[in-house]
C-alpha cells in the first residue's frame, strides 16, 4: 500500500522584485512586484520534498494585494493534511474559498512538491500527453509615449521578438499613434492588443478601423468584464479574433461568454482562475467549444511563468503565448524551469517545475 503524502509545513514570504520601468496598463501601474512566495514541504514515508509557488497579484485588477496574501496564507493550518491529486481541489476550496491569487500560489507549491516526490514534471501529473514543451512568447509593451513604445519594440525586435502585446485602453488617439509608430518601427510586426477593459464597444471598433492593415493579430478584453454584449459586438464586427481575459475567471464565466459568442478565444492565467487545475479545466472546456487559447500572467517571475507553461504543455499548446514578464524585471530571483533563446521557451524535463531559488537575500525588493 502506498504511504500517504502529508503536509509538513507551509511558509510564505514577500516576493518583491523591481521592474526595469513602470508597467502601465489601462487600469493599473506597478513599479515592483508585490507577490508572495509560498513554500510547501511534503512528506511521504521517509521521503521529503519542498515545492515553491508564486501568488502574484496585480492590484486593482486583482482584489488581493500583498497584505491580503500575507493574511490568507500566513493563517493557514494545513500541517498533517493528506495530499493527493483528487483531493487537492476540495482541500483548497475549504482553505482559501475566496482568495484566487493566494490559492494559485499555494496550489503551485503543493503540486511542485508532489511532482518532485513522484519524480516527474508537473505537466505529467496534469495530462497523459502529448505535451507542448517548446513555446514562443510575445513581449509586452506597456502604455507610454508612442515614441518610447516604438523604441521598445525596436529594441525587442533586435533580440528576436516579432510578436508584441501592446497595452491600450487609456486614450484612443494616443493608442492609434502608438500602434502606428510601432508598426513603422518594426515592419511586419504582429500586434496583439490588450485594453484591460478600457474601452466600450464603439471605441474598440474605432481603434480597429484606425489601425486596419497594421498587423493586428487579436484584441484582448476590449470591454468591461461584465459587458458581454459589448464584447459580442466587437467579436461580430471587429474583423480580428477577440480574446476574453477578465471576463473569464471561472467555468461559469466561460459558459456565459460561449452562450453570447462574446469571444473567439480565452486567456488562461493561474492567479485569475485560482491555480493550475482550474486553468487546465477552463482550457479544456474552451478547446472543446472551438475557442483558441492564450496563456498569460500578471507581472510574474520565472517561477509563475514556468508554472503556467506546465499547463500549456499539458493542454498540448496555445495559439497565443504571453509568458514574458520575467523579461521586464530588474532581477531574476530564480533559476531553471526552462531554457530561453529570445522569444523561444523550452521546458526542461525535470521533476516539479524544475525551478530553484537563488540566494534568499535577493528575494526582497522595494515595497514602494
Amino acid at each position: 500500500m502506498t504511504e500517504p503524502t502529508v503536509v509538513e509545513s507551509i511558509t510564505v514570504e514577500p516576493l518583491f522584485v523591481p521592474l526595469r520601468e513602470p508597467f502601465v496598463i489601462a487600469s493599473a501601474r506597478i513599479d515592483a512586484t508585490r507577490a508572495a512566495l509560498v513554500t510547501a514541504r511534503l512528506r511521504r514515508g521517509s521521503r521529503v520534498a519542498s515545492g515553491i509557488g508564486e501568488a502574484a497579484p496585480l492590484h486593482p485588477v486583482t482584489r488581493e494585494d500583498w497584505p491580503e496574501l500575507e493574511r490568507a496564507l500566513g493563517g493557514l493550518r494545513l500541517e498533517g493534511a493528506r495530499i493527493d491529486l483528487e483531493g487537492l481541489t476540495p482541500l483548497l476550496d475549504a482553505a482559501l474559498p475566496d482568495a484566487p491569487v493566494a490559492r494559485a500560489g499555494l496550489e503551485a507549491a503543493l503540486l511542485d512538491a508532489y511532482a518532485r516526490l513522484e519524480e516527474k514534471p508537473v505537466h505529467a501529473l496534469l495530462s497523459p500527453g502529448p505535451y507542448a514543451l517548446h513555446l514562443e512568447t510575445d513581449v509586452t509593451l506597456p502604455i507610454a509615449e508612442p515614441a518610447h513604445m516604438a523604441e521598445l519594440a525596436r529594441s525587442w525586435s533586435a533580440q528576436g521578438f516579432a510578436v508584441f502585446k501592446v497595452k491600450v485602453g487609456k486614450d484612443l488617439d494616443a493608442d492609434v499613434r502608438a500602434l502606428r509608430a510601432i508598426a513603422a518601427a518594426v515592419p511586419g510586426a504582429r500586434l496583439r492588443l490588450d485594453a484591460n477593459e478600457g474601452y466600450g464597444a464603439s471605441d474598440a471598433l474605432e481603434l480597429l478601423r484606425a489601425v486596419d492593415g497594421l498587423g493586428v493579430e487579436c484584441f484582448e478584453q476590449p470591454c468591461r468584464r461584465d459587458d458581454l454584449d459589448g464584447m459580442a459586438r466587437v467579436t461580430r464586427e471587429g474583423g480580428v479574433p477577440i480574446v476574453a481575459d477578465e471576463s473569464v475567471r471561472t467555468l461559469e464565466d466561460l459558459e456565459a461568454v460561449l452562450a453570447l459568442d462574446a469571444a473567439t478565444g480565452v486567456n488562461l492565467k493561474l492567479v485569475k482562475h485560482g491555480g493550475l487545475l482550474a486553468a487546465l479545466a477552463i482550457g479544456r472546456r474552451a478547446r472543446a467549444a472551438g475557442r483558441s487559447l492564450m496563456c498569460g500572467a500578471m507581472v510574474e517571475t520565472r517561477l509563475g511563468l514556468v508554472a503556467m507553461a506546465q499547463v500549456v504543455a499539458a493542454l498540448g499548446g496555445a495559439e497565443h503565448v504571453d509568458l514574458d514578464t520575467a523579461l521586464l524585471l530588474a532581477d531574476d530571483p530564480f533559476d531553471g524551469g526552462w531554457q530561453t533563446e529570445g522569444p523561444r521557451l523550452s521546458l526542461l524535463a525535470e521533476p516539479g517545475f524544475g525551478v530553484s531559488r537563488r540566494e534568499a537575500g535577493r528575494l526582497r525588493g522595494s515595497t514602494s
